[in-house]
């Protein structure tokens, strides 16, 4: 799939996801197998453009291209000026939040908030675009604001109109938050409409379902958001079924720690000591989940204070883990049944 000047390696996005999408999961995600990878949402008020989040948030340094940055806020000049200040930091590719269903965001009229004022869209869209030329603008959406007044076809054509190079679209309404189904079905009526990419997004957590919502929507690429967390690996699965229709094993274990050691190292040289720790626990958690004795594992983890002790518990948990697994594989009958139980 093509962005702009863009060509993207496949057609799998990482979506944008609050306190999760930082450098280091997007370069994680990249490196297995990710085509791009779409930024935190970053607020475009300036009052708030010297916070250390902020500053994070715009930290690009290392990162594979293309860099796609999500900009939020509901005012169009105060959007165009966060555009261009992203770009000046980095941003290759501008991305338009629409489509967050938080209250704290709606509140502020932003996110999908801004799909019940169709003539608001238009302006910052116009904006954007205009604030940045040269440089492709993207928008993210949700299906309407509620079951009511679903107006994501209506959008797309504003979107169009305004010089917006690509859709991304979560079949679902604001009002929806994320129970229920996807409606893929929407997502294929505005594949069908469109004259630009669009992107389908929504409860895609396996190659065979991303296979299935491509060939259903006719859509030009998926977004994986959720269903990446502590699965990063999710991208190469996917990438590898597309391609050969055969299904990867599931990665061993000893991979799986591997892998967690890497980012929270990233995690910690991104973040710090304090900001690190924290923000490491719930990766840990969501690496682990489905894997023995985890629960209880997380729950002390959430105690540990220091780097140095949140790397020495998961080392010491995937060892006994490992141990488990040998113990399985010359376990027989009965006795395997007892070890897993």
């Amino acid at each position: 799939m093509r962005i702009g000047p863009h060509q993207l390696k496949n057609n799998l996005v990482v979506a944008p996801m609050a306190g999760v999408t930082d450098r280091p999961f997007r370069q994680l995600c990249k490196r297995l197998g990710a085509g791009m990878a779409v930024s935190e949402m970053v607020t475009s008020n300036s009052l708030l453009y010297g916070s250390a989040k902020t500053r994070r948030r715009a930290n690009h340094e290392g990162e594979a291209e293309p860099v796609s940055v999500q900009i939020a806020g509901a005012d169009p000049g105060m959007m165009a000026e966060a555009a261009r200040r992203n770009v000046d930091r980095g941003a290759q590719i501008i991305d338009i939040n629409m489509g967050c269903p938080a209250k704290k965001v709606c509140n502020v009229m932003a996110g999908s908030a801004l799909l019940q004022d169709e003539p608001l869209v238009a302006r910052i869209l116009e904006a954007v675009v205009g604030a940045v030329p040269g440089v492709p603008v993207t928008l993210k959406i949700r299906t309407g604001w509620d079951k009511s007044s679903r107006n994501a076809l209506a959008i797309l054509k504003i979107a169009e109109a305004s010089g917006v190079q690509a859709l991304a679209v979560h079949g679902r309404t604001r009002a929806c938050g994320y129970s229920g189904e996807a409606e893929y079905d929407t997502i294929r009526t505005l594949k069908a409409a469109a004259a630009i990419p669009v992107i389908a997004n929504g409860d895609i957590t396996s190659p065979a379902k991303a296979k299935h919502v491509l060939d259903h929507t006719g859509a030009d690429a998926v977004m994986i958001g959720r269903a990446a967390q502590g699965r990063p690996w999710i991208f190469r699965e996917i990438a590898h079924f597309l391609e050969t229709g055969e299904t990867l094993p599931a990665p061993e274990v000893g991979e799986i720690h591997g892998l967690l050691l890497g980012h929270l190292d990233e995690l910690y040289r991104f973040y710090g000591e304090e900001t690190g720790v924290r923000m490491a626990r719930k990766h840990i958690a969501w690496y682990t989940r489905g894997l023995a004795d985890s629960a209880g594992f997380r729950h002390a983890m959430n105690r540990l204070e220091t780097t140095r002790e949140q790397i020495e518990a998961v080392n010491a948990f995937f060892r006994r883990t490992a141990e488990r697994s040998c113990r399985l594989l010359y376990a027989e009958g009965p006795a395997a049944e007892r070890i897993a139980a």
